[in-house]
């Protein structure tokens, strides 16, 4: 961050996977769109020497790098300055100094929706808005190392570029041609999920029942080669088929939930073309498949009168960098 440059901001999406959660960490591929919930963060910097701090608005808490207390927020803003600093020096620039961060979130944390990933790039972005999308991504993983273990890179790379995506490890991402709006609800179980834990489950299962697993992952990689042509032909329909079964296998690997498949149901009988859990499962969220908004309306009406907290999310190709600027104040 340069002297003059008291004050800057950033912003970043959230994230809703279509198809190939859990899969994704072993090499399969996943579809992923942003969405326009995300947040956002000022970064201001001070003066002389000491430790930089971040406050989290709404979440009554407060943190410096140079807390020692193990605290997962504090780690996160040390390895995140520790990561940019490194990248600015690597490229020939003054590396950012001391700062007093705020940020705030629309995202439910364990909600599947991307929200430390969201913070983090919010987060860098406001750091240094020198840094291209496939960069803050990488610097984003520093970050979300300390939340999730061993992550997939997919909630970085879609904070930090929006739109719709494909992803494999190792690949990085690709932008995913829609050929129609995708028309979407988002369902939140009450239930908060730990991605490390779900994550660690799963590979526990795959050790102990290697075959299976690997039919799963390759039916998942299928079921996720299919979305993609429909994704592009606007077949909405064929999606909504695809992200069935796709919910079929995740609870095969007993990611789902009494909660999950409620919502589901639900959805489903609303007139939900499909629906299926986002994210880790263990909780979090469901997404639902619709044709247009008034369907949206009756599978929202029909999860608030269960008491499930929800809201609509229309995704085009652009999706949240449309949307919401990557510089929007606080």
């Amino acid at each position: 961050m340069k002297a003059r440059e008291k004050v800057r901001v950033g912003a970043a999406c959230g994230k809703v996977i279509l198809l190939g959660e859990h899969a994704v960490v072993y090499g399969a591929p996943a579809l992923a769109v942003g969405i326009a919930r995300g947040a956002r963060a000022e970064a201001e910097a001070l003066d002389g020497e000491g430790a930089s701090s971040l406050r989290v608005e709404g979440w009554d808490v407060e943190v410096s790098d140079a807390d020692a207390s193990g605290h997962s927020l504090a780690q996160a803003l040390q390895d995140l300055l520790r990561a940019t600093r490194e990248a600015q020096h690597a490229l020939g620039e003054d590396p950012v100094g001391r700062v007093r961060v705020t940020a705030a979130t629309e995202l439910p944390p364990g909600g599947g929706l991307g929200c430390s990933a969201a913070l983090g790039v919010a987060i860098a972005r406001a750091l240094d808005r020198g840094g291209d999308d496939a960069e803050i991504g990488r610097r984003v993983m520093a970050w979300e190392r300390v939340f999730h273990g061993t992550p997939s890179g997919i909630d970085a790379a879609v904070a930090s570029s929006g739109g719709a995506v494909c992803f494999e490890k190792g690949r990085g991402i690709e932008p995913v041609l829609l050929g129609a709006p995708l028309y979407l609800c988002v369902g939140s179980t009450g239930v908060g999920s730990s991605t490390r834990s779900m994550v660690e489950g799963v590979r526990r299962f795959a050790a102990r029942r290697p075959e299976i697993a690997r039919r799963t992952w390759e039916g998942i990689t299928a079921l996720v080669s299919n979305a993609r042509l429909a994704l592009a032909a606007g077949d909405v329909e064929g999606l909504g088929k695809l992200m069935d079964l796709n919910q079929m296998l995740l609870a095969g690997l007993f990611v789902s939930t009494d909660e999950i498949e409620r919502l589901c149901a639900l959805a489903r009988d609303a007139g939900a073309l499909g629906a299926k859990l986002t994210g880790a499962g263990g909780g979090g969220s469901v997404i639902a498949l619709v044709r247009d908004p008034e369907v949206a309306g009756r599978v929202l009406l029909a999860w608030e009168a269960s008491g499930f907290a929800s809201f609509f999310a229309r995704v085009g190709s652009q999706a949240a960098r449309a949307e919401r600027g990557p510089e929007a104040p606080l």
